[in-house]
C-alpha cells in the first residue's frame, strides 16, 4: 500500500518523513475560500477532509493523509495573506494577544476514514511595527496561515504555546502516528 500526502505544503512533506519514510506527495487543488457558515473547527476539517477526498479518488487503493491548519482570533479565520499589506493587518491583530491555531488530518483508504483536529494556543508578544516589517522582510509569511511561520524567525513572535507545537507547524505527528497505528 502506497502513503499519500495531499498537500504541496514543504513543512508537512518534512514532518511526514518523521513519521514515515516511504510516502508520495500529490497536492490537492481544491477551494479553499472561507465561507460565513462555517466555523474555525469546523472549517479546518472540512478542508482537510476535501484535501484528501480529492486525491483518494484518484488513488483508491493508497492511504491518504489529508491536512489543513488555520489561526484564528476573536473567532475569526485568518487564512493565507494576499499581500504584504494583509499579513502586516494579520500580524497587527495578533500582536499581544492569544489566539488559537488548529490543525485537522484526515486519513482515507477505500471506505475507510479517520480523522483528528489538534489545537494549540499562541500568545505573541506586543509587536512594533518595525518588528512587523522586519518579519515581513524575511517573506516567510507568505502561503502561510496568520502570516507567521512558527518554525522560522516567527518564532521571535511568540512569547509562549500551549498545545502540540508541530500543529502550530502545521502536522501533528505524534496524534498522526497514533492514527496510522490505529487505521487498519
Amino acid at each position: 500500500m502506497t502513503v499519500i500526502l495531499a498537500s504541496q505544503s514543504p513543512r508537512r512533506r518534512e514532518l511526514l518523513s518523521r513519521v514515515i519514510s516511504d510516502f508520495k506527495v500529490v497536492p490537492a487543488d481544491i477551494n479553499e475560500e472561507v465561507k460565513d457558515y462555517f466555523t474555525p473547527m469546523d472549517y479546518v476539517l472540512t478542508m482537510a477532509a476535501q484535501k484528501a477526498m480529492h486525491v483518494a479518488k484518484q488513488y483508491p487503493n493508497d492511504l491518504v493523509i489529508g491536512s489543513d491548519t488555520i489561526v484564528t482570533i476573536d473567532n475569526d479565520i485568518l487564512g493565507k495573506p494576499t499581500s504584504r499589506e494583509d499579513a502586516f493587518r494579520m500580524l497587527r491583530q495578533l500582536s499581544g494577544r492569544t489566539h488559537k491555531v488548529y490543525t485537522s488530518v484526515v486519513l482515507m483508504k477505500d471506505d475507510q476514514e479517520s480523522s483528528a483536529t489538534v489545537p494549540a494556543t499562541v500568545e505573541f508578544y506586543e509587536l512594533t511595527d518595525e518588528e512587523i516589517n522586519h518579519y515581513l522582510d524575511t517573506k516567510e509569511y507568505q502561503d502561510k496561515a496568520g502570516a507567521y511561520g512558527i518554525q522560522e524567525q516567527g518564532a521571535l513572535l511568540v512569547k509562549s504555546i500551549q498545545g502540540d507545537f508541530y500543529s502550530i507547524v502545521g502536522l501533528p505527528i505524534a496524534t498522526l502516528n497514533r492514527m496510522l497505528a490505529a487505521f487498519d
